[in-house]
């Protein structure tokens, strides 16, 4: 009698043993989730992150969201990662098109040039994931990915739901914030006099650029008109979401960290260096009916903000400390 029930002792362990595995290509391996934080250390001057952005990431999440980033395979001709147009030594844009660059965007809530997707980071994946590439998970279901998937899901299931979600806390990790001005800002360094000018104009009336790339983060997240064209046919900004003929012409504010390193420049890549971009904000701006108040105030539309050569480098001077080198060189983005 003492036998049998030492038996059935045995064959119960070894069921309970086998609950905690999963069956992949044939044979058995233990799938134990690792919940170990991943924790974002940014400066204390940064803002806080949006609610709708919070989200509880993990190393194993963040670590198969980068490979994930890279993966040709995710998209549904199998030739195009994220990584395709995101390049990290453009700041995670593109050189030859006008991707918006994948930097700091944990703080964003709305998302592409004309804020089609406005509901969170995580939203913004699910729109990559189903509608842009149009991912089939059945193309990634290998052993090598069903492990992945098991560490950190703790279950080898790989669906569009969660590749979106490791995609999310990837780029949740793609920071900027070793610039030469945030330097500045904690005291380590100072500014030259042609770059301190530069600030003096960026965030005054005398620029009035700080009003839509507010500090620090150099983006309000907002939606703009800022005048370069007079009458938009083709491509409407936010009014092709919305339908409201009062955001016409009206694109995303971009971040200004790592200006230097994300031309082509506007919605359309109409401007290739960051000089006609501040000769455009100089004495280029047109009149629409949608323009944003801040761009025709002061008479600007006939006079411009009239900068000299000398302010106008010297504003140039101050983008350029906005650069993180060590960003684009970052071995964990790679």
């Amino acid at each position: 009698m003492k036998y049998k029930y030492f038996v059935q002792f045995i064959v119960f362990c070894v069921l309970c043993s086998l609950c905690k595995k999963q069956h992949i290509d044939n044979h058995f391996i233990i799938c134990n989730q690792d919940t170990t934080p991943y924790y974002i250390n940014v400066p204390k001057f940064f803002p806080a992150i949006p609610n709708i952005n919070l989200i509880n990431l993990t190393k194993a999440k963040v670590e198969l969201g980068k490979k994930l980033y890279y993966e040709k395979r995710l998209s549904f001709n199998q030739q195009q990662s994220c990584a395709s147009c995101h390049v990290q030594e453009n700041s995670f844009s593109h050189p030859s098109i006008n991707s918006l660059p994948h930097i700091n965007l944990i703080y964003n809530t709305n998302f592409l040039w004309n804020g089609k997707i406005r509901n969170g980071l995580l939203s913004a994946m699910h729109f990559e994931v189903k509608d842009f590439f149009k991912t089939n998970p059945d193309n990634i279901k290998n052993e090598e990915y069903k492990i992945l998937f098991c560490k950190a899901f703790g279950t080898d299931e790989i669906t569009q739901e969660k590749i979106a979600e490791c995609l999310m806390q990837f780029i949740s990790t793609l920071i900027a914030k070793d610039t030469k001005f945030y330097r500045y800002l904690k005291g380590e360094v100072i500014l030259s006099s042609s770059e301190f000018n530069g600030l003096n104009i960026f965030t005054t009336e005398k620029g009035d650029c700080f009003h839509c790339h507010t500090l620090p983060l150099f983006t309000d997240n907002s939606f703009r008109n800022i005048g370069l064209d007079s009458a938009f046919n083709n491509n409407m900004g936010l009014y092709e979401i919305t339908g409201n003929i009062n955001d016409i012409g009206k694109f995303k504010v971009p971040t200004l960290i790592n200006i230097a390193l994300t031309p082509p420049y506007m919605h359309d890549g109409r401007f290739i260096t960051l000089d006609q971009v501040i000769e455009f904000y100089n004495n280029g701006v047109k009149y629409s009916p949608t323009l944003d108040p801040i761009m025709s105030k002061n008479n600007r539309l006939i006079n411009g903000l009239q900068l000299t050569e000398e302010e106008k480098s010297d504003l140039k001077a101050f983008l350029l400390t906005l650069t993180d080198t060590s960003f684009v060189q970052n071995p964990n983005f790679k």
